[in-house]
């Protein structure tokens, strides 16, 4: 008994200090955050019933509409975003990184703001504007003023299309112009030296070393573009037409479940297949070494006559994708009719009583209880998801760190990255599969507030670690071993050391992932429930009845949140760590 007594504990303590139990433990949450759901969903399509819905979707009568039409529609969109955002994030990066455009900095910061917007804040100020009769009720502000609009302008592809570009093209301009920035002078001033005309220094030198930021760019658009549920469903429901997460949503929403898992599924394979090639495409190019020991310079080049020209476009396309949609939701949040948008102004859709002849008699977003109630839940649940997403972060980066080249961290790496390849609205049907029915002793989650928590720090896991990983980058080691070699344990030093210096730069990330989860739609529309509602899925509600002030106003406050929390994190990060900065 003794032998048996002293031994236990000694290899208890051998076991802690090897340092394995914390990568164990790790592993096994995001297995079960990560793994379980999706091995959920697949088994879940395997049953009787499954078969029977593969079916269905894929060689029935019913596939032309269940997969085929919404896949070809998703694809056209997919495409056509990706190709708009390269054109108009690729001009602007050029144009500031590389020209000698007045106002730089000015363009550099209307190029990141559309993606600060939520997509639906842009679908819903696009139908304020362009919505025609053809469905009935009231028309837009175009076709009430005597301007004919067509089907095609006003519903479907083409819509959804140029909404989806003016939200994601932001995302391709931060890609491009870093990429741009590695350019040095020295390899233009080369190619000029050697006679080469712009041209052929665009196509022979800038091009190729930029090539890999472009298919990145491509493929992050494209991923947006198919998975994002907003856009077409306030844009292309009215009118049938269905991508891939609208006809999903219609399967949960109806209750034919295995459908919607199958579909789910094929598009998890369609967005990883594309994020596969891509990455692919990138691996296999010849690399180019653009960063050298002679600075960093970047060559402008003069634009002469077309500054000011080039000046006032990229202007009219910021103002049109940032400051004009928020405009026409404000507008549109005090107009009676959308047709008279800047006339008769009354704040009644924001405080008013009710009971009278205005939105058929419903009050004010601000005295109704549910719009309380569902700010109150936006809040909470940004606020428990930033936490928990960032802490788990913190400490799969650590670990990753730590251990980099075992087993263990190579294992965590891949599982804490797979959320990215799993479109937001799939991963949502996923957990409905793994907890929308009890499991052992622990009851159904499915509408809870509990779910929403668990399925969004799950989804935001890849940029959690990410913003780990580049918070613990600007930690030295040196601090860190000199507190273990005086004999600091495991959680002294990540409390007493790594969590201090690391504090602001997570509270930073912390907050990003805050604007994320209030703007989000695609994830919460499944997860959605009269017992947990959030200020996104409430707005698109209203869209659908057709109480568009409503909704605008309440885009609205989902906007000024957002917008307050990214310059909040702006200016965090701008002030990480003030001692490394000359």
């Amino acid at each position: 008994m003794t032998f048996i007594s002293t031994f236990a504990p000694s290899g208890g303590r051998r076991l802690l200090r090897s340092g394995f139990v914390m990568p164990a433990i790790l592993v096994a949450i995001v297995a079960i955050l990560v793994v379980a759901p999706l091995a959920r969903i697949l088994l879940s399509t395997l049953t009787p019933e499954g078969i029977a819905a593969w079916q269905a979707v894929l060689v029935s009568p019913l596939s032309f509409n269940l997969w085929w039409r919404p896949l070809f529609n998703t694809m056209v969109l997919g495409f056509g975003v990706a190709s708009g955002c390269l054109i108009l994030g690729g001009f602007l990066a050029w144009l500031v990184v590389l020209t000698d455009v007045p106002g730089r900095r000015l363009l550099g910061l209307m190029g990141t703001l559309p993606y600060m917007i939520p997509s639906f804040a842009a679908a819903l100020a696009w139908g304020t504007l362009f919505r025609n009769s053809r469905l009935g009720g009231s028309a837009g502000f175009f076709e009430t003023n005597g301007l004919a609009i067509p089907d095609w302008l006003a519903w479907g592809l083409v819509p959804t299309a140029i909404v989806l570009i003016a939200h994601y093209y932001s995302l391709a301009y931060t890609i491009i112009a870093a990429a741009l920035s590695s350019v040095g002078a020295d390899l233009v001033e080369a190619g000029q030296m050697a006679g080469a005309k712009r041209p052929r220094i665009f196509f022979g030198i800038i091009l190729p070393v930029v090539t890999p930021a472009l298919i990145a760019a491509a493929s992050l658009t494209f991923a947006g573009a198919v998975a994002n549920f907003a856009a077409p469903a306030l844009l292309g429901l009215p009118v049938r037409m269905q991508t891939l997460s609208t006809r999903l949503f219609g399967m949960i929403e109806t209750g034919q479940n295995e459908r919607g898992f199958v579909l789910a599924l094929l598009l998890i394979a369609v967005s990883a297949l594309f994020l596969w090639m891509s990455d692919r495409i990138v691996s296999g190019r010849k690399a180019f070494v653009t960063v050298t020991g002679k600075g960093g310079r970047t060559k402008r080049f003069p634009l002469g006559a077309w500054r000011w020209p080039l000046f006032a476009v990229a202007v009219t396309i910021g103002l049109l994708t940032t400051v004009v949609p928020v405009l026409v939701l404000a507008a549109s949040s005090l107009a009676p009719q959308s047709g008279a948008l800047f006339s008769n102004w009354t704040l009644h859709f924001w405080i008013g009583e009710g009971g009278g002849e205005i939105a058929q008699g419903q009050a004010g977003i601000f005295r109704n209880p549910v719009l309380i109630d569902a700010l109150w839940n936006t809040i909470r649940l940004g606020l428990v998801v930033a936490l928990t997403t960032m802490l788990l972060g913190l400490a799969l980066a650590y670990t990753i760190v730590q251990r980099r080249g075992s087993l263990l961290a190579t294992i965590l790496s891949q599982l804490a990255f797979v959320p990215l390849l799993v479109p937001s609205i799939a991963f949502a049907a996923a957990y409905i599969a793994l907890f929308g029915a009890p499991i052992g002793p622990l009851p159904s989650l499915y509408g809870t507030f509990a779910l929403l928590v668990i399925a969004a720090s799950a989804h935001n896991l890849p940029f959690a670690v990410q913003s780990g990983r580049s918070v613990l980058g600007q930690i030295s080691a040196d601090i860190e071993e000199s507190a273990r070699l005086t004999g600091a344990g495991l959680l002294r030093r990540l409390f007493a050391i790594i969590f201090p210096l690391a504090i602001r730069g997570l509270f930073a990330g912390a907050i990003l992932v805050f604007v994320k989860m209030v703007r989000d739609l695609s994830l919460v529309v499944l997860l959605f429930t009269a017992t947990s509602p959030v200020l996104s899925m409430v707005a698109y509600r209203y869209a659908a009845e057709g109480f568009m002030q409503f909704a605008n106003a309440i885009t609205l406050v989902i906007l000024i949140v957002c917008l307050a929390a990214s310059f909040l994190a702006h200016g965090l990060q701008n002030r990480v760590q003030k001692w490394k900065q000359p």
